[in-house]
């Protein structure tokens, strides 16, 4: 695999030795003080003979020497000021610095350095070595490009190798010796981290999509199989083939799966969950209007919710929308925001600063690839699109990215013409850009669709890439171990309008702690020394050096209250955040019991009304008897009165008759 080439010759630590001897450090007592001081300035010799000492005796443990000799005493406190720092890492900083100071010095020192010669065989892409230093011997990594089967020279990537499988590398991508079997070449895959592991599931190869789970060991750098489970149950079926999908972490045992291309689509956007217990995978249920279905989205994290922006539907049609996934509740939320909104896009990157910002970047439509940057304000829901400073990284598509600290890297993608070989990072607090490193050929770091993931080695941070697309498919690992120096950069621009309130609360502990390191290193190296041939010399460098540490300690002091305080608020804030979490929980209760209450109401009211209705029908059917009553009511009057006329008449003829009253004269009465 091509990689950048930093500088060409010996590895460590024959390159120090080497950068040693050419700074004038022979091993003898006063090589650090005629020698050195005569090829470098007088800061720079002090903090070279530091690093030298640090690197070849150890920490400084010799007393500090008496008051009146100020030459001695600077240099004491230089070496005693680099504390405990690693043999390995004074000799990468001794060389750098010596770069800084000399760029040209490996081409002058060709007389006494050697080059190492390398052996290995076609298409090995790793070549161990052994090098001895005081007594014990360590293994070391060395990287050889391998193009069309052709090996070139090694290059030197300052890598230290820290026990077996152990990587340790500073701002160069490097492939770790892998073991195990290992996944299918893929891109557009979900990557998360849990218990130094990274797991991987899904993807796309050749037009199809995969449903495999694999882990790496971060320790051993060792691939597995997952074997996941299955029941009878249909909420734990075997998981449908996903590309395009996000994976999250998620409560210590727990992976996220959400949304992504498959076969045959849902309507709206699928949550599922593997539980690293059981091995099994579920359905999380969720309340509320979710999502369309889609693929290409971004799923960040913040608190106990994920934001979930953009991406492109089943109907290959490009969104915008921001929906939010409430983990406790498990509700969804379609949120309306203002301002001017990204324009509808897929495959971009996504990051949270200080839990509150929300930042996009680029990603694509179906012909044009995007390098614009927007913010949210996810406390305002306000959109922005504030000024990018430094290097600002070209349009691209299908890249990925982590955050460290406030610091946001980002590898890979496309444009649509070419993989991108660029590694940038934008310092999130002043929206700065720079480029880390950058890769040469077309090598599985410049492809689309790869996945980028952030874990912690030995106490420090590494990035972890895997697979992605740039012509062929590729399940490769790779490595990056940032510098302070480089990911810790920021220029003196001012900062935008929009973000200018962007703090990190929750690093203030590792900013801190970086600040108070850089105030060392910056006042060692401001410490004079030279050959003092004067008494008002040697009693100016004493006075400046007295006044340096007062104010270092000074700084100190301050530092570490302010970490004080920082940390004193962090604990509150876990109180105020424990507290907010109980009374949320008791009001979900509440509100479950209300809903409870309510859907009770509801069928009671239902029945009523079913009631209501039934005695209306009656009501009228009895109207309409009531009415039938009366009309036969009157017949029957009419029917009686024309009978007792009848009976009337009858009467009056009979009693006639009887009284001889001829028939006539009835008539006529």
């Amino acid at each position: 695999m091509a990689m950048a080439r930093v500088s060409s010759g010996l590895a460590y630590p024959e390159r120090f030795y080497a950068a040693a001897s050419y700074a004038g450090f022979d091993g003898s007592s006063d090589s650090s003080t005629k020698g050195v001081s005569s090829k470098f300035s007088n800061d720079a010799a002090l903090l070279l003979y530091a690093l030298y000492q640090q690197a070849t005796v150890g920490p400084c443990k010799i007393p500090k020497p008496r008051s009146w000799s100020p030459v001695e005493q600077s240099k004491w406190t230089s070496w005693n000021g680099l504390g405990n720092m690693a043999s390995t890492e004074a000799m990468r900083l001794f060389v750098k610095i010596l770069e800084e100071e000399d760029p040209g010095w490996y081409s002058r020192a060709s007389n006494f350095v050697s080059e190492p010669a390398v052996q290995g065989e076609k298409n090995n892409e790793t070549i161990a070595e052994t090098v001895t230093e005081n007594g014990n011997v360590l293994p070391e990594i060395k990287t050889i490009p391998a193009e069309n089967g052709i090996l070139s020279e090694p290059q030197d990537k300052d890598v230290v190798l820290e026990g077996s499988g152990a990587v340790g590398v500073y701002d160069q991508w490097v492939s770790p010796p892998i073991s195990g079997p290992r996944p299918k070449s893929r891109y557009e895959h979900g990557a998360a981290v849990i218990d130094d592991k990274m797991y991987i599931f899904g993807g796309n190869h050749n037009g199809r999509y995969l449903s495999d789970l694999q882990a790496l060991d971060l320790r051993s750098w060792t691939w597995s199989k997952v074997e996941v489970k299955t029941s009878g149950e249909a909420s734990q079926a075997p998981v449908a083939p996903f590309a395009g999908h996000s994976l999250i972490p998620w409560g210590g045992n727990k992976l996220i799966s959400i949304g992504g291309h498959t076969k045959d689509p849902s309507e709206t956007m699928q949550v599922k969950v593997f539980d690293l217990q059981t091995h099994t995978w579920s359905n999380l249920k969720t309340y509320g209007k979710p999502p369309l279905s889609r693929g290409g989205h971004s799923v960040i994290p913040t608190g106990t919710s994920l934001v979930i922006f953009g991406g492109q539907d089943a109907n290959r049609s490009l969104l915008n929308d921001l929906h939010i996934l409430d983990l406790e509740t498990m509700t969804w939320d379609e949120m309306d925001t203002l301002g001017v909104a990204p324009s509808p896009r897929s495959d971009h990157a996504a990051a949270v600063h200080a839990e509150r910002y929300l930042l996009i970047f680029g990603g694509g439509s179906h012909a044009t690839c995007f390098n614009d940057l927007h913010v949210l304000d996810l406390q305002t829901m306000e959109w922005s699109t504030p000024t990018q400073q430094g290097e600002i990284p070209s349009p691209r598509a299908g890249h990925a990215g982590v955050t460290v600290g406030e610091n946001w890297f980002i590898t890979g993608g496309g444009n649509n013409k070419s993989g991108v070989s660029e590694t940038v990072v934008l310092n999130m607090s002043t929206l700065d850009w720079s480029t880390v490193t950058t890769v040469q050929g077309r090598v599985p770091l410049a492809s689309e669709g790869l996945s980028l993931v952030l874990c912690s080695y030995n106490g420090e941070d590494i990035l972890v890439s895997f697979g992605g697309y740039n012509g062929r498919y590729s399940n490769e690992v790779n490595v990056l171990k940032p510098s302070h120096r480089s990911t810790l950069q920021s220029m003196e621009t001012p900062v935008p309008d929009s973000v200018s309130a962007m703090q990190n609360a929750t690093n203030a502990t590792r900013d801190l702690e970086s600040d108070i390191a850089t105030v060392q290193e910056g006042k060692i190296r401001e410490i004079v020394v030279d050959n003092i041939e004067s008494e008002p010399m040697v009693n100016k460098v004493e006075e400046t050096s007295e006044r340096l540490l007062a104010a270092l300690k000074a700084e100190k002091e301050d530092l570490e209250s302010s970490l004080s305080k920082e940390k004193l608020q962090t604990l509150q804030l876990k109180q105020d955040l424990t507290d907010a979490e109980a009374r949320n929980t008791d009001l979900y209760k509440e509100l479950q019991s209300v809903r409870g209450q309510l859907a009770s109401e509801q069928s009671r009211c239902f029945k009523l009304e079913v009631d209501v209705a039934e005695l209306r029908q009656k009501l009228q059917t009895l109207e309409s008897l009531k009415k039938e009553l009366e009309l036969l009511q009157r017949q029957k009057a009419a029917s009686e009165q024309a009978l007792n006329e009848r009976r009337r008449q009858s009467s009056g003829g009979v009693w006639g008759w009887i009284a001889g009253t001829p028939p006539n004269q009835q008539d006529d009465a």
